[in-house]
């Protein structure tokens, strides 16, 4: 992991280990279309909750498209008080290329 980004197949082993939770900032039907196993969306609808109700130490992972948007989204949850956050380096177009195998 390299400041806030993570790579694919670092994710990959956290996410095989149940120590990753993962959220997806992209459009309804981008993550209807394909997502990662476990992704939940996180949009303004329901990101107080998510704020919220998810332990602050919990690792998390944000995907958006390409892995731009989501270094953002993962910016602003550590100024939320997130402690272990991050963005998915390359996005979903890259997890689904190489990690088929854990996209819904």
């Amino acid at each position: 992991m390299t400041g806030l980004t993570m790579n694919g197949q670092e994710a990959c082993a956290l996410l095989k280990a149940g120590k990753l939770k993962v959220v997806d900032i992209r459009d309804p039907q981008s993550y209807d279309s394909g997502r990662i196993a476990t992704a939940e969306r996180l949009d303004n609808s329901n990101l107080q909750d998510f704020i919220n109700n998810n332990p602050k130490d919990q690792a998390v992972l944000v995907c958006c498209y390409h892995g731009m948007g989501s270094k953002g989204a993962a910016e602003f949850l550590k100024e939320q008080g997130f402690t272990d956050v991050y963005s998915l380096d390359g996005g979903y177009e890259f997890w689904k290329v190489c990690h088929p195998e854990h996209c819904e």
